[in-house]
């Protein structure tokens, strides 16, 4: 029996519009480009040549300077609330003597890290109110975070609260979280990768400030360290860390250094903060010595290459 004429077919789809290739396993490797190219198409688009990055931790939602109150958060990047127990005690638990120790621990610790919100922000502001009067047609060190809340919100809320751009470079997680409001909406991304978001940390940036934090917040400030102290990156990052005493309770790279770990010069690839004003002056003055002073004599060009983003080059 003769076979019936085929019914006509749709065309089929471009390799790039394919939802279903794209997000299998072999378009992998097109997902983790899409992560370079389209931020880089957007940082030049908007005109960014370079960063500093705020790291913290994203495990608190300070309301404000005035009430002085912390809420934790389920997890990193989480918008729920951790649970009851967990939480910080209130005032009338403590009174009434129904604080569990961990709750009265977290409500001493409570005002200390509502007080590194306030300082993050403030910092930001400063660092970006300075940042505009910079003679430039791209834009300079430009505030730079995580994208979620606690020390990322503030840093954002500062450079928006000066008028100025600022960068969130959030990840998808499997739990619900969101942006804060005060990335500039153009500068917002997202990323799939933690690697593709470590390598735009790393590379647009000029200066490091790292306020208390946990895991995340260790895991990057060690990678720039170990970046800066192999010479890895052909360019000076100054790295500010804030909130001297936290740190030291943190850490003791004094052992390190006596066991042989480390260079004893090590110890001098950051320097610490414990004021916004501190932590301000050192970071203007790190960012105009190893950069905008060599910059002084070599003039931006007109060209399309003048507003790419510095992207730092590795030693070969």
């Amino acid at each position: 029996m003769p076979r019936k004429d085929p019914k006509p077919l749709d065309r089929a789809p471009l390799a790039y519009e394919n939802g279903a290739f794209l997000n299998s396993p072999e378009g992998r490797i097109m997902r983790i480009l899409a992560e370079y190219s389209e931020p880089l198409a957007r940082f030049r688009r908007e005109r960014i040549r370079d960063t500093v990055v705020f790291f913290g931790s994203a495990r608190f939602r300070a309301l404000d300077e005035a009430s002085q109150e912390l809420e934790l958060l389920e997890n990193t990047g989480s918008v729920a609330p951790a649970p009851l127990e967990e939480q910080p005690a209130r005032k009338p638990d403590i009174e009434q003597g129904t604080a569990s120790e961990l709750s009265r621990r977290r409500a001493h610790a409570a005002v200390e890290m509502a007080q590194y919100y306030e300082d993050a922000r403030r910092l930001a502001f400063m660092l970006t109110e300075w940042s505009r009067t910079l003679k430039s047609r791209r834009h300079r060190f430009v505030v730079t975070s995580g994208g979620g809340p606690g020390i990322m919100e503030a840093a954002n809320r500062g450079a928006y609260e000066a008028g100025g751009k600022s960068i969130g470079l959030n990840i998808r997680l499997p739990f619900e979280q969101t942006p804060n409001p005060y990335i500039t909406p153009s500068l917002n991304f997202e990323f799939h990768y933690f690697f593709m978001r470590k390598y735009w940390f790393a590379y647009l940036a000029k200066a490091l400030v790292v306020f208390p934090g946990g895991f995340g917040t260790l895991d990057e400030l060690f990678e720039a360290l170990t970046l800066s102290q192999t010479h890895k990156l052909a360019k000076k990052m100054t790295i500010v860390l804030y909130g001297k005493s936290y740190w030291d309770q943190v850490f003791n790279l004094d052992t390190l250094v006596d066991k042989g770990a480390i260079s004893p010069r090590d110890v001098e690839l950051f320097e610490f903060a414990n004021t916004p004003d501190e932590a301000f002056t050192l970071l203007r003055d790190g960012l105009t010595r190893n950069h905008l002073t060599p910059e002084a004599g070599h003039a931006e060009t007109e060209d399309d290459a003048a507003f790419s983003p510095e992207i730092a080059k590795t030693r070969s």
